[in-house]
Parts: structure tokens; C-alpha cells; sequence
């Protein structure tokens, strides 16, 4: 966990150290090797960003330290997250996750494969130890299947010119935003919050996941010594992300003979696409798009009665659209 970039956020921080704790009390692995991989990914690089909302909408104005039921929640939500990186990774052929060799690199993708299955048995150890007598038992498998279906719809839509922002938008509610929604919601739920603040906070989780993946998008055509993950892999792999989506409609024929050539793209003629994508302001118009899904949260979180936690989630709103990693 990035213990220090929530150093400045006292109304969290303790509280992430124990769900931190908890995960890591969790993983268990007849492996040594293997065990120690995923206590490394659990505990290094992470912004822990997803529980931490979670733990943030849970809080009343009295910001009392989270109780074990709420813990359990935020470390799901987490395990639930690296599950799908783990399995993301060996789709992608990733060499890198969080600045670290990843565990289909290192160990292999078969055993990569099992070790996100392994989180989700951790997964649903913890919500079946809190949700048994909730309605959020079903909404946390409604929403692993838009996990999965945000995935689906990325994977067909590989190598697609055609591809439209509105499919994009789709598939990245899917694949990104779903978790980050169920993390507000499921906060504000099991902290007491009236119907209405649950409707609200999933509303933001929704807004704060779709422009967090803009972000991320934008990021990949990035100065790579910044980054903790390889740039350009989504483009190797068919997946056209936003700055270069946008373009397409009126730069078909500019991109054409790079993407024509779909994995047989040199690294060098990726390196022109990304130049071109700059240059004809894919990455201005991508920024643009991310910063008005940032201010429609943000206009959401204006909606909350005065707290220390509504101060917090605006600058750490705020912060998310101008990080760098």
C-alpha cells in the first residue's frame, strides 16, 4: 500500500493500515513462492484508492475509526481489484504491474491464473462474512459480472477502428467504474447514510471510476520513466483507449497504416503513434473529456451535508485528475 500518499489524509489512513493488515492475514498459499508474490503486489504500489472511498462515504460527522464489518468490506472491495489486475496482466502479456515484475512474469501464467482465483475465494470469504443477511451480497455479484462484461466488450472490441466513445464509455462503466461505484455506495450503506446518499455516492463512484480510467488512458501516452506500468501496452494488444479513440473519426486515414498492421506493430511505430496522437491533441481533447466527469463528481460531493469527509473527497477528487503514476 502507498502508506504515503495517504499521510495527509488522517481520516483514513489508520484505518487502511488495518485493512491493509487484514488482506494480508487473508492471502494464504501452500506456495511459499507464490505467497510471498502476492503479499508483495498487496502490499507495494497500490493506492488502496477503491477501499479508502469506501471507508470515506462510511464515515458520519463523528468520523469514528471503522468497525470490523467495515474493514472486511474495504479489504473485498481491494482483493476484489487485484484479482482482476492478476488476470488483466495474463491477458495482456504484462511484463510490469506497480513497478514490480509481475507474478505471470515471474512465476508464469498459469500460476497467475490461479492466484487470482485464489484472491477471489478471499473475496468472497469476506463478503459472505458480512453480507450474508444484506442485499449487498447480490449487488457485489452484479457487479462482478459488469467487472466481466466491461472485459468481454474490450476484448471484442480489439483492432476496432469503429469503435465509438459511447461503446467506449460502456465498456469502461463495465470494466472500472462499476467497482469504484460499489465502493461508494457500499460505504454510505453501512454507514447509516439515508437512501438517497446511498443513490448519491454510488452516482460519484461512477463519475470518479470513469474519469480515474481516463486518466489512466491519457497516462499511457506518458513519459514512461513516471509510470509503474510499460506505456503503450494497451495499443499493442488492439485496445484503442481515449486519446486515440477520439481521433479516429477524422484521422482515419493518418492512423490507417499503423493500425492495419495490429500486432505486428514495431515499438518504433508506436512510439510515431503516440507522437501523432499528441501532436493532433488526442491527449488535450482525452484530458478534456476526463476533467468533466471529475467536475460532475465534484458537483455530486457538493450535495453532502458539511463533514470532514466532504472536504477530503473533493481534494482527493481533485488530486486523482493531476496525478502522474
Amino acid at each position: 500500500m502507498k502508506a504515503n500518499f495517504w499521510h495527509q489524509y488522517p481520516l483514513v489512513k489508520d484505518d487502511l493500515v488495518k485493512v491493509n493488515q487484514l488482506i494480508r492475514q487473508k492471502i494464504v498459499v501452500k506456495d511459499p513462492k507464490l505467497e510471498a508474490a502476492l503479499l508483495e503486489m498487496t502490499n507495494n504500489g497500490g493506492k488502496y484508492l477503491r477501499p479508502a472511498l469506501l471507508l470515506l462515504f462510511s464515515k458520519s460527522a463523528q468520523a469514528r475509526p471503522a468497525d470490523e464489518r467495515l474493514l472486511k468490506l474495504a479489504a473485498s472491495i481491494e482483493v476484489l481489484h487485484t484479482a482482476t489486475l492478476l488476470h488483466d496482466d495474463v491477458i495482456d502479456d504484462s511484463p510490469k504491474r506497480r513497478g514490480q515484475v509481475s507474478i505471470q512474469s515471474a512465476f508464469g501464467k498459469d500460476i497467475a491464473v490461479y492466484a487470482g482465483d485464489l484472491l477471489f475465494t478471499v473475496f468472497f470469504d469476506l463478503i459472505a462474512e458480512v453480507l450474508y443477511d444484506s442485499p449487498y451480497l447480490q449487488i457485489n455479484a452484479r457487479v462482478m459480472r459488469q467487472i466481466l462484461n466491461g472485459e468481454i466488450q474490450q476484448m471484442n472490441a480489439r483492432f476496432d477502428t469503429e469503435q465509438t466513445f459511447l461503446s467506449y464509455l460502456r465498456n469502461i462503466n463495465g470494466k472500472t467504474a462499476a467497482i469504484f461505484s460499489l465502493a461508494c455506495a457500499e460505504g454510505a450503506f453501512f454507514g447509516q447514510a439515508d437512501p438517497s446518499e446511498v443513490k448519491l455516492a454510488k452516482q460519484i463512484g461512477q463519475n470518479i471510476g470513469l474519469s480515474f480510467q481516463m486518466l489512466d488512458d491519457i497516462l499511457d501516452y506518458s513519459d514512461a520513466k513516471r509510470l509503474n506500468k510499460p506505456v503503450m501496452e494497451d495499443l499493442a494488444t488492439g485496445v484503442y483507449s481515449l486519446p486515440l479513440l477520439v481521433l479516429l473519426p477524422k484521422h482515419q486515414a493518418t492512423f490507417a497504416p499503423y493500425l492495419e498492421k495490429k500486432q505486428t506493430l514495431t515499438l518504433q511505430e508506436m512510439e510515431q503513434v503516440k507522437q501523432l496522437v499528441v501532436e493532433l491533441g488526442g491527449v488535450a481533447q482525452a484530458t478534456t473529456l476526463a476533467q468533466k466527469f471529475t467536475q460532475k463528481a465534484l458537483q455530486q460531493v457538493e450535495l453532502l451535508a458539511p463533514s470532514p469527509k466532504k472536504e477530503l473527497l473533493k481534494k482527493l477528487i481533485t488530486r486523482l485528475l493531476k496525478r502522474t503514476y
